[in-house]
């Protein structure tokens, strides 16, 4: 059986921003009873054991829960390699300087654009300049930099400007992802989704860059599923490669699993190698037994295994139909359909995000 290499932990959901592009699930109040710093602890030795060699520590955002530093210093000791992925929101020069004590490796800063404005627009509250500086404390202190940007119509225009940003700041890697339309995501679907004239744009644009960067900063660039002819691999396939601790306990195969009709699985009742290896939830779509046509006689079916579940369920209301983005699968036109609604228009609608906080859970 193949072993988990990386361990997203999502510490907790509470979160500064209310980005309408987040992937967190709708019902939030689920996922109050936090689990406690031993439990964490526990969580991450199980995971060493099992033969995870990465740690990412997120949310929501991580630097809410005041033990952050002591989660960072007990991994640490265990031999991981830990990334903390934030908003920076709460990483003051005391906190960087514990964190980094404690043997923090790697820092990962989200921003949403390159000038104050519009990001404070799309995180919901004032935070760009906050950001800004928190980059300057991570390069101070020498860490290695990522900067994330989730990228989407009312952004992606300006990512030549978002690139300059990331040079000036020094940034060793930068994640130029578009939406994936998961949880809040999903339900601003039709405000986010870009047009093929602004990707073909931000091609162009992130392609000169890597000639231009290259040796100097890492540019990864992440079109939306929408647009592709074949799915992407869902975690390198399901209970392969990665596993997701939520803030409750429940272990996924990926973070956005909680929206499956599936059998939970929890750390507070099973140990995390009888998850990865036994439990139902682990078992249901490992490997490709379980595939329909035409993924079952598709030649691809070791290289994207059937797509993506979660957009397979959130799109058809069954996770186990062919994601809907492969050209073959009987329903593309629901992606077509989508895609066609983008191209109407390259402007983004103003006031058309309705930000997390103002969602109604379901």
């Amino acid at each position: 059986m193949d072993r988990p290499f990386g361990l997203l932990a999502e510490l907790t959901y509470a979160c500064p921003l209310h980005c309408a592009y987040c992937s967190n699930p709708l019902n939030l109040a689920d996922y109050r009873d936090e689990l406690t710093t031993p439990e964490w602890q526990r969580v991450a030795a199980e995971a060493r054991d099992l033969g995870v060699m990465q740690l990412h520590l997120s949310g929501g955002e991580p630097l809410q829960r005041r033990d952050i530093v002591e989660i960072v210093r007990s991994a640490s000791e265990l031999g991981l390699y830990t990334n903390l992925i934030t908003s920076a929101l709460g990483l003051s020069s005391r906190r960087a300087e514990q964190l980094r004590t404690a043997g923090l490796d790697h820092v990962q800063i989200s921003i949403q654009a390159d000038e104050s404005a519009l990001s404070d627009r799309l995180a919901g509250t004032p935070s760009f300049e906050r950001k800004i500086a928190a980059a300057h404390l991570v390069k101070k202190l020498g860490w290695p930099l990522t900067l994330n940007v989730v990228l989407h119509r009312h952004n992606i225009d300006r990512v030549a400007r978002i690139l300059d940003v990331a040079e000036e700041l020094g940034a060793d890697r930068i994640e130029l992802a578009n939406t994936q339309y998961y949880g809040w995501a999903w339900r601003n679907r039709g405000a986010l989704l870009p047009s093929r004239a602004q990707l073909e744009r931000a091609e162009v644009v992130v392609r000169a860059a890597r000639e231009r960067l290259k040796g100097r900063m890492e540019i990864i660039y992440v079109i939306p599923d929408y647009y592709s002819r074949y799915p992407k691999p869902c975690m390198d396939g399901w209970g392969r490669r990665q596993l997701t601790v939520v803030p409750n306990g429940d272990v996924l195969p990926c973070p956005t699993a909680h929206a499956l009709p599936l059998p939970r699985a929890s750390v507070r009742e099973h140990s995390l190698a009888w998850i990865w290896e036994q439990s139902p939830l682990f078992q249901r779509f490992r490997g490709t037994d379980w595939m329909p046509e035409p993924c079952r006689s598709c030649g691809r079916r070791e290289l994207d295994f059937g797509g993506c579940r979660c957009q397979a369920f959130l799109l058809t209301g069954d996770a186990a139909r062919t994601d809907p983005v492969c050209h073959l699968s009987p329903d593309h036109r629901l992606v077509t359909e989508a895609v066609w609604a983008a191209n109407e228009s390259d402007e983004p609608s103003e006031g058309a995000l309705i930000p997390r906080w103002r969602q109604t859970p379901v």
